[in-house]
């Protein structure tokens, strides 16, 4: 089975980096993306998109709340995948 990791989409300010430290203090695999990264890959900027934001299958989650929520939701996610494995 392949588990998608969530994205993190960052930006040089301190509330980012607090966002890694959260994310990583916690174990939790995920990858790193710098808003800067659309800006030169894509043609356009993110004006309503703001960092930090975690995009990840159980939703989008912003700001330092939301990655302190979404350590809440993906602990639900992981115990009710192996009671659902048990079973099998």
């Amino acid at each position: 089975m392949v588990i998608r990791k969530p994205v993190l989409l960052i930006d040089d300010t301190e509330h980012s980096r607090l966002a890694i430290e959260i994310l990583q203090n916690n174990k939790i695999e995920f990858v790193e993306y710098h808003i800067r990264k659309f800006e030169e890959s894509c043609c356009v900027d993110l004006p309503t998109t703001r960092a930090p934001a975690l995009f990840a299958p159980e939703g989008i989650f912003r700001n330092i709340e939301g990655i302190k929520e979404y350590l809440h939701v993906d602990k639900i996610s992981a115990n009710s995948e192996s009671i659902d494995n048990a079973y099998w």
